[in-house]
C-alpha cells in the first residue's frame, strides 16, 4: 500500500492546481460578496434570450436554482435541454456526467455549459473505464463474461455508458433500475444458470433494487472492489452471484444511517421517514418510503397537512421542500449538515461568470463527448428508452 502526500488546505482558501485539474476560470471571477451578482445573472440571461437554457438539478443551492428554466434530476434535464433544439447554449447547473449526457442527447450544434468544471461526482468517479475494463477481463477469465450483462446508473461518466453500449449493457435511473434488472437478466436466455448483472457504480442502488424489488437474497450479490487483486473475490463467488456490485457509494445518501431513524421514531411517533434507493441497505429496510428524487418530491407535496416526515436526501432539497410546505413537519435524516461539496461548486459567481462570457461571444467551459463515446453511449441509453414503464425519471 502507498501513500500520497496531499497538501492540507484550509476549508474554502488555497487551491492545489495539480490535482485540481479544470478548478481555475479564465478571467476574473466575480467575488460572492458582489451585491449585483443576481441583477447581472438576470442581465446575462435577458441578453442571451431564446439562445439560452438553464438547467438546474434538484440538489443546487437557492442561489442558483432561481435562475433555473427547469429543474429535475439529471436524466430529466438532459432530456428537457432535447427537446430544446433551438437553444443554442445549455447552461446545466448540475455535476459533471450531467452535462454530458446533456451533451448526448442534444444537438450537435448546441454547446453545453458547466459553470464550474470541478463540479464532478464522487460516486462516478469511484468507477473509471480502466477499472471497469480490467474487471470485464476478469470476469471473462473467471469463466462467466459470456453470461454477464453490464448496467449503469446515470450516475456514471459517458465513456462508462459506453462500455454498456458495446458491451450489450443499458443504463438505468433509479426510477426504472427494477425494469431495467429485469431486462438484462432477461438477455441470457440460453446461459447455463441464468444471466448475471454487473452494476455500477451504485452498490446500494444495485443490492436494494435486486434484494428488495426482484426477490434475491443478499447471499446473491457480491461486491466487486476494483482496489484488490480480481475485486476482492473467489472465481467461485462470481460463479455463484447473480449480481456483482461495484464497491461505490453516494458521499451523501451514503451518510444516514439506521440508529438516526431509531432516534427519530423515538421522539415522533407519527414519523414518516421517506429515503432515496443510493441508501444503505440498513436505512432502506427501515424507511417507510422508498424512491427516486423526483418520488420523494411528489409525496412530500401529496402529504396531508400536519405530517411528520424525515427525509433521506441532499439537504438543499430538503430544506427547499421544508420551505415551500410550512403545513408539515420535515426533518433531516442525520445529525450533521450534508450538502453534496461538488454538487455546490455551481454557484453565483461561477454561473454570473459563465453567462457573462457567453453574452460576450466566449464559450467557456463547453462539455463535449467525443463522437465515438457519444455513439456507444447512445445505444446504452437508447436501450434504456426502450424499456416499458417509467423511463425519463431518475
Amino acid at each position: 500500500m502507498t501513500t500520497i502526500d496531499l497538501p492540507l488546505l484550509p476549508l474554502g482558501k488555497g487551491r492545489d492546481l495539480d490535482s485540481e485539474r479544470g478548478v481555475e476560470c479564465p478571467g476574473d471571477l466575480p467575488a460572492a460578496s458582489d451585491p449585483g451578482l443576481v441583477a447581472r445573472a438576470l442581465a446575462a440571461k435577458e441578453a442571451l434570450g431564446e439562445r439560452l437554457f438553464v438547467l438546474g438539478h434538484h440538489y443546487q443551492r437557492d442561489e442558483v436554482i432561481q435562475f433555473a428554466d427547469v429543474t429535475g434530476d439529471s436524466f430529466k434535464l438532459a432530456r428537457e435541454a432535447a427537446a430544446r433544439p433551438d437553444a443554442e447554449f445549455i447552461v446545466f447547473c448540475g455535476v459533471h456526467f450531467m452535462a454530458e449526457s446533456a451533451d448526448i442527447l442534444t444537438a450537435d450544434s448546441q454547446k453545453v455549459v458547466l459553470p464550474d468544471m470541478a463540479a464532478g461526482c464522487s460516486m462516478a468517479d469511484m468507477a473509471r473505464l480502466a477499472q471497469v475494463e480490467d474487471a470485464w477481463d476478469a470476469l471473462a477469465a473467471a469463466g462467466i463474461a459470456d453470461a454477464v450483462v453490464p448496467i449503469t446508473y446515470m450516475n456514471s461518466s459517458a465513456d462508462i455508458k459506453a462500455f454498456c453500449g458495446r458491451n450489450g449493457g443499458a443504463v438505468c435511473t433509479s426510477s426504472n433500475a427494477e425494469v431495467a434488472l429485469e431486462w438484462a437478466f432477461a438477455q441470457k436466455p440460453d446461459v447455463e444458470g441464468g444471466a448475471k448483472v454487473f452494476f455500477f457504480p451504485d452498490q446500494h442502488l444495485g443490492r436494494n433494487t435486486a434484494v428488495l424489488q426482484m426477490g434475491y437474497s443478499l447471499e446473491d450479490c457480491v461486491v466487486w472492489n476494483p482496489h484488490l487483486p480480481n475485486g476482492g473475490l473467489t472465481v467461485q463467488q462470481l460463479r455463484d452471484a447473480k449480481m456483482i456490485l461495484w464497491r461505490g457509494h453516494c458521499s451523501v445518501h451514503g451518510r444516514f444511517t439506521a440508529d438516526v431513524i431509531d432516534e427519530l421514531r423515538a421522539t415522533h411517533a407519527d414519523l414518516n421517514v421517506i429515503v432515496h434507493p443510493e441508501c444503505t441497505y440498513e436505512v432502506v429496510t427501515k424507511a417507510d418510503l422508498v424512491g427516486s428524487t423526483e418520488f420523494i418530491i411528489k409525496t412530500i407535496e401529496a402529504a396531508e397537512p400536519g405530517t411528520t416526515w424525515a427525509i433521506g436526501t441532499e439537504l438543499n432539497l430538503v430544506k427547499r421542500l421544508a420551505d415551500a410546505h410550512p403545513d408539515k413537519n420535515i426533518v433531516f435524516l442525520d445529525r450533521n449538515v450534508c450538502y453534496c461539496s461538488t454538487m455546490n461548486r455551481i454557484d453565483l459567481p461561477h454561473l454570473v461568470w459563465a453567462l457573462e462570457n457567453l453574452v460576450a461571444g466566449n464559450v467557456v467551459n463547453q462539455i463535449s463527448v467525443d463522437p465515438a463515446t457519444e455513439a456507444e453511449a447512445k445505444v446504452a441509453l437508447q436501450r434504456m428508452l426502450d424499456l416499458p414503464g417509467r423511463t425519463a425519471k431518475d
